[in-house]
């Protein structure tokens, strides 16, 4: 109970804001300070800015801007970085304040957008600010949550986008993961919206502890059970550390040949199965968990595994239950697609409490697993890291499996950031009183690292910003070019340039300090000693750049003298571990006329190709023999008889060079001759401590060549989003999408296009490139401009399904490499090839092909297929808009219609 005191600070806080104590009323739990904090700074009329751990309940803000704005008759939109994300809170929002008070706006639903409170994704909001929509009217909230995504590399500029433009009456709540510089981007947001307060909370509302699983002992990560949160380091468990060690100590024993039958043991202690981990949890009382496993297939195995171990985590009511809800949530499935997405053996695994969730599996599948998952009756969840990102499924304990990952290109380490957001799922406000974080033991595992990734902060936000065609002609025709790129230069990745400039600034002051006591240093009686410095600095530069350019005459000898050989001409390798006799058998023309590399064969029978670093001086042919048609380079014998005819043949030639080719006594630079003479007549050169002054005035030069480059790089960050801006501008004038301060007609319909290949649907629209196509076609071919191969490096041509496309396709190819040539000439780099090996599957489903077969012509996932599909309804959906009234537009929707069927249709919400 508490006690007087506080009842009476509660009750003065109450009265100096009311609606946070009206909102506090809602929850059966107490507010966390700082929840209290920042909900106190939303009520008082400040932004503010949540950086705080998974789980902490940072969007009880967001919740709170939402409740205040209801109160006050003020409209609130709440954004999120996926449409997932999206459809979960709007359920959460309409179960709280109502159908009728909340909206959806995302690409796939628009429910009641004229509602005061709005849930949409990020992109939604931009696209509303470029076009004024009415539906701004009364704005005065927007929460970003999940904002930490601006530095997304592909769409995290979306949100700098928001944050600049929202008009100064709108107060921005923004929710961020734990970031170490949440205070840099909290003053970037004091700077560009007003009186902004930061809150980092680094505490877990439920503690974390940290595991590691070998074999079937689970032993902690710290010693003595300490606390183990994000940011607190620890003493790691010796007894991990003793058994890297044998593990070391084993690897260096059993190098050589492994034993008979069998693989060389690779560690003492051994990796625990999936089948074995699910147990040992079930055992430890340690579900709900999820598995990040890092690979698709991986995670489809594992539920296999253990679906073939007879594994069942649930009881007969729990059973029926997710039976119930899975049907239920997959009925709107074909029947005759069932099969072909694996959905009886997925139910199968649901009801025993074993699912697998990743990018690859159908959204319904996906949205089924999160919604049982989130109610305990999912028990295990064998994941890739995308379950990270958002979705709200908490869980008791996080496992993962391997500290090293896939990224595409590379096997990469998993950075202390992505532990710290993997791991922060673990443990259930309000259920658990702790969270388990386990590490599974793999050879090699070193348990200091684990400890270094379980208790490090250092994974900054860093701005991916930059200006692209559509928001170039959105601002231009807003506000005109200037006052454009004002506000470009208040993006967050100016803010974190100009800060780096501050340190360089500092660096240049600091350096201007040191110059003038080098330079006192420097001073000589006899007269200006930093003038007879620069005098032997010139000398120098003189003497060296004269040295440079004998060496490259000199190597123009060389060349000339190797360009002029012949097949069978005798010659003295001068230099190299080939010097001597050889002939020439491949005089190596063909390697380029800058760098001949002939095929020779030396006396000693060796046949090697040379290269010019073999001949110092030019070689001259010393006579010529002839080379066997039949000779073959490769045959032992042959190279003997050659090299016996080549020594026979050399016999009484003087063969080496009689007379250096180096002529004596070449011409100096006058110069050299005129510095040498103003040397000897300075004054300083009589100096008795010349040689102390030329040290001190060689630090003066040498600091101020580092200063003035230092003064370089501010110069080139200074500015930097403005100037892009300024090259993308340049690249619309010339194709006259801008003129000056004005919008053009085509720059009209670039406005409304917001694809990653903007300008090249802006080309195609503007050379109606697309005209007179047919509904299948025109999507065929758009999917280009949406679609990329996983492997773009090894994927055979695409098949198209008609000349007429192919034609298409390579107008389109065409007027994407002159756009990037134009870019290049302008210093930009914002173009892709268009990828059209997905058109003819789509070609096929708009025909009404089946799922099953375009699933096999594709040997995509079925996740992976609406995905593409979804992308590519929203650019054409784009186009449509953009095309205006025409027949183009018709055939766009006519393509639309025919998209959305099957598995295509589905969406979560339900209007």
């Amino acid at each position: 109970m508490s006690s007087p005191a506080e009842r009476y600070a509660r009750s003065r806080a109450d009265r100096a804001h009311p609606h946070l104590a009206e909102f506090r009323g809602l929850y059966p739990f107490s507010l966390d300070p700082f929840q209290v904090e920042a909900c106190e700074a939303v009520e008082d009329g400040d932004g503010v800015l949540v950086a705080a751990p998974t789980g902490s309940g940072k969007t009880l803000v967001g919740e709170f801007a939402v409740h205040l704005a209801l109160a006050t008759g003020r409209k609130c939109f709440y954004t999120t970085p996926i449409k997932a994300l999206s459809n979960q809170k709007f359920g959460d929002l309409v179960a709280r304040y109502g159908a009728e008070n909340v909206g959806l706006l995302t690409g796939d639903n628009t429910i009641n957008g004229e509602a005061p409170v709005v849930v949409m994704t990020t992109e939604v909001l931009r696209n509303m600010l470029y076009a004024g929509s009415r539906t701004l009217t009364g704005l005065g909230f927007v929460v970003m949550d999940e904002v930490h995504y601006l530095a997304d590399r592909f769409r995290g500029a979306v949100w700098e986008e928001v944050i600049i433009g929202l008009p100064e009456s709108v107060a921005v709540v923004s929710l961020s993961a734990t970031v170490s510089n949440a205070e840099e981007f909290g003053a970037w947001l004091t700077e560009v919206r007003g009186g902004t307060t930061t809150i980092v909370e680094e505490r877990r509302p439920v503690p974390l502890h940290q595991h590691v699983l070998v074999g079937r002992r689970l032993f902690p990560l710290f010693e003595d059970g300490e606390r183990t949160d994000a940011g607190e380091s620890g003493q790691v468990n010796r007894q991990l550390e003793r058994m890297a060690r044998e593990d070391v100590q084993m690897s260096r024993m059993s190098k050589g040949r492994p034993p008979r039958g069998g693989r060389r043991p690779r560690s003492r202690h051994r990796t625990p199965g999936r089948v074995e981990l699910v147990e040992k949890l079930d055992a430890e009382g340690l579900l709900p968990a999820i598995v990040f496993v890092f690979s698709r297939a991986g995670c489809d195995a594992a539920v296999q595994q253990v679906m073939d171990a007879r594994i069942t985590l649930t009881t007969p009511d729990e059973r029926a239950e997710i039976g119930a809800a899975v049907d239920a949530a997959c009925a709107h499935l074909p029947d005759e697609d069932l099969h072909v997405l694996g959905y009886y053996e997925f139910r199968e695994a649901l009801t025993r409490g074993i699912a697998s969730h990743h990018a690859g599996m159908l959204p319904t599948f996906k949205e089924s697993v999160e919604a049982l998952f989130s109610v305990g009756l999912v028990k295990v969840v064998f994941a890739t890291e995308t379950l990270a990102l958002g979705i709200n499924m908490p869980a008791r304990t996080v496992v993962i499996e391997r500290l090293s990952k896939w990224n595409g290109e590379a096997h990469v380490d998993v950075t202390p950031g992505e532990y710290t957001q993997l791991t922060g799922r673990a443990g259930r406000r309000g259920i658990d009183i702790e969270g388990h974080g386990v590490v599974l033991w793999q050879p090699g595992l070193d348990p200091r690292l684990v400890g270094g990734l379980a208790s490090t902060r250092t994974y900054p936000l860093n701005s991916s910003f930059q200006p692209s065609y559509n928001m170039a002609v959105n601002l231009v025709g807003q506000v005109g070019h200037d006052h454009a790129r004002e506000l470009l230069e208040q993006s967050f990745a100016q803010f974190q340039a100009d800060r780096a400039v501050v340190g360089l600034a500092r660096q240049i002051h600091k350096a201007d300090e040191a110059l003038e006591g080098y330079r006192a240093s420097a001073t000589c009686e006899l007269g200006d000693f930093m003038e007879y410095a620069a005098l032997r600095r010139e000398l120098s530069d003189l003497e060296s750049s004269g040295s440079k350019a004998r060496r490259a005459a000199e190597r123009d000898q060389v060349v000339q003298s190797l360009t002029s050989l012949r097949i069978g001409d005798v010659i003295n390798v001068p230099a190299g571990r080939w010097a001597g006799l050889a002939v020439v058998l491949d005089p190596g023309h063909r390697s380029g006329a800058d760098d001949p590399r002939p095929m020779v064969l030396t006396a000693n029978r060796h046949a090697r190709r040379l290269a010019i670093v073999d001949f110092p001086t030019p070689v001259e042919a010393i006579t010529r023999m002839r080379i066997p048609k039949s000779f073959n380079s490769r045959n032992p014998q042959a190279r003997r008889d050659l090299a016996s005819s080549l020594r026979d043949r050399a016999q009484g030639v003087q063969w080496f060079n009689k007379k250096p080719y180096r002529e004596h006594g070449a011409v100096q630079d006058p110069r050299v001759a005129e510095v040498r003479a103003k040397l000897r007549e300075h004054p300083c050169h009589a100096c008795p401590d010349r040689e102390s002054h030329a040290r001190w005035a060689e630090r003066y030069a040498k600091l101020e060549r580092d200063t003035a480059n230092q003064r370089r790089r501010i110069e080139s960050r200074t500015n930097t989003v403005a100037r892009q801006f300024d090259r993308v501008c340049e690249v619309l004038g010339v194709l006259g999408y801008l003129d000056g301060d004005e919008v053009t007609p085509d720059g009209l319909r670039l406005q409304r296009v917001y694809s990653e290949l903007d300008l090249l649907i802006s080309e195609c629209l503007r050379e109606r490139v697309w005209d007179g196509l047919d509904p299948a076609d025109l999507a065929a071919v758009v999917s280009g401009l949406t679609f990329e191969s996983r492997n773009s490096d090894d994927t055979p041509a695409p098949l198209l399904p008609s000349r007429h496309v192919l034609e298409v396709t390579e107008t389109m190819s065409s007027l994407c490499t002159d756009l990037k040539r134009l870019e290049r000439e302008h210093r930009l780099t914002y173009l892709r090839e268009p990828d059209f090996g997905f058109a003819h599957a789509v070609w096929s489903w708009v025909k009404g092909a089946s799922l099953d077969d375009v699933l096999r012509e594709t040997e995509m996932a079925a996740g992976d297929f609406v995905r593409a599909m979804k992308q590519l309804i929203d650019v054409l959906a784009q186009i449509g808009d953009a095309a205006g009234a025409s027949e183009l537009r018709d055939t766009v929707h006519e393509a639309l219609t025919e998209l959305r069927r099957g598995v295509v249709s589905y969406t979560s919400v339900v209007a």
